[in-house]
């Protein structure tokens, strides 16, 4: 099977291209939604469940609904936001932009939609 052309200075596509493919869409801009969420957006109920989990080991599952439920609760507040979806989408483009248009990834390990 012959490979398509992909063009770009390292041949991993056009750095300019905004279009997203479905697994863009799907898969790879809801990963970033997860990180930021987890990292910036609810970092205070993470860290919360975290330290219920840790306290309570096995009967964490029990011991730590409310802060499962805030949790849940924030995350799915910003999973909903067109806003934060958005945002997130843009640095997602931009990202994958600066790898196409440089050959390096800034995620490590972590594979770019070409």
């Amino acid at each position: 099977m012959a490979s398509r052309p992909r063009g770009g200075p390292h041949n991993l596509g056009d750095p300019e291209d905004m279009s997203l493919r479905k697994v863009e869409k799907d898969v790879l801009i809801p990963k970033k939604m997860r990180e930021l969420t987890r990292t910036e957006k609810c970092q205070m109920e993470v860290d919360q469940f975290n330290e219920c989990a840790k306290i309570n080991g096995l009967s964490s599952v029990l011991k730590c609904r409310p802060e499962n439920a805030l949790l849940k609760e924030c995350l799915a507040k910003w999973y909903t936001d067109e806003n934060f979806i958005e945002h997130c989408t843009q640095i997602y483009l931009k990202e994958r932009s600066e790898y196409r248009r440089t050959g390096v990834s800034t995620n490590q390990g972590i594979r770019m939609g070409t």
